[in-house]
């Protein structure tokens, strides 16, 4: 099974559905009394939100290219999934259209020092590097470079409002002034 016979078979599939695919992942099973499982992760071509509808007629469409083509000789499960908040970035048209968000990103062979980096994506440029802001100075890596990229949704989390103090707290902290 080549990757990119499941590439040339799924990204078209999913075009004619308004899909977009983001990523293909496809684990073998250790023996004969395990199953592989190929993970596909879309999104729509509109950037609406996904739903489960939506995988579950992803799933349909795929699995009947699937069985027709038969590119996996084992038996395997078919997972669909959306990208979801701590989204990978795997094309270059990622790390154009989410410039500005925190993310993480981790190299194929070490860069100053290091593999994994977290930082704010600055963006791609006409040459096809990518840039990240890091609390030690910018990072700059292709696309060929990386390993694994992906947003990191810790800000949002940290940014969500606090629950509010209570009347006492707020009393404590007035006397305290």
């Amino acid at each position: 099974m080549i990757p990119q016979k499941l590439e040339q078979l799924i990204e078209p599939a999913l075009a004619d559905l308004g899909f977009e695919c983001v990523r293909i992942r496809y684990a073998g099973g250790a023996g004969k009394s395990t199953r592989g499982q190929l993970q596909i992760m879309a999104e729509p071509v509109d950037l609406r939100e996904m739903t489960v509808e939506d995988c579950a007629i992803i799933s349909r469409h795929l699995s009947a290219v699937l069985d027709v083509e038969d590119p996996i000789s084992d038996a395997y499960q078919l997972e669909i999934s959306s990208p979801g908040m701590d989204r990978p970035l795997t094309r270059q048209k990622d790390f154009a259209r989410f410039a500005g968000e925190l993310v993480k990103i981790t190299l194929k062979q070490m860069l100053e020092g290091q593999k994994r980096y977290r930082g704010r994506l600055v963006g791609i440029d006409d040459d096809g590097v990518i840039h990240v802001e890091t609390a030690t100075g910018r990072v700059s890596a292709s696309l060929d470079q990386i390993d694994t990229a992906k947003i990191d949704p810790t800000e949002f989390f940290s940014t969500q409002k606090q629950p509010a103090k209570t009347l006492k707290q707020a009393r404590n902290n007035k006397e305290e002034a």
